[in-house]
């Protein structure tokens, strides 16, 4: 009977407390290979003017157990560049994603995508977001 309250214990302990975090055990238990998770996974820049360019740093991590290799990244635009450090990321390694967003002669709301094409069995293609507003320019009378 001791042995059996040791083990209810023990097992009580291993569990996660809340939902959220039963997802992340899962995630860390499933993680075998590579697997791709970006941070951000989106971004608003807020309000912007015309003709400016805006920057953010993503970071990729590889939370698996094989190399990860980034096969492509791609933009929705060609106002948006995205400018990686390394191809490959070990397991538990981080690189950062360079993203700018061109807003041009663009007037209102601006929402562009980054495409991440891997080796994550998983998760193949992932998609990042960012948007801003544009205020258009006041004509100089």
């Amino acid at each position: 009977m001791k042995r059996a309250w040791l083990f209810l214990i023990a097992a009580f302990l291993l569990v996660p407390a809340g939902a959220e975090d039963t997802k992340k055990a899962a995630v860390v238990l499933d993680a075998k290979g590579p697997r791709i998770s970006v941070e951000p996974a989106s971004f608003d820049f807020g309000k912007a003017v015309q003709n400016k360019t805006l920057s953010k740093e993503f970071s990729i991590k590889n939370y698996g157990t094989e190399d990860l290799v980034i096969e492509n990244v791609s933009t929705t635009c060609g106002c948006t560049a995205a400018l990686l450090d390394s191809k490959v990321v070990k397991p538990g390694g981080t690189t950062p994603l360079r993203v700018t967003l061109e807003t041009r002669t663009y007037s209102g709301k601006v929402e562009r995508k980054i495409l991440i094409r891997s080796n994550d069995a998983a998760t193949s293609l992932l998609e990042l977001k960012v948007e801003t507003m544009v205020a258009a320019e006041k004509p100089v009378q």
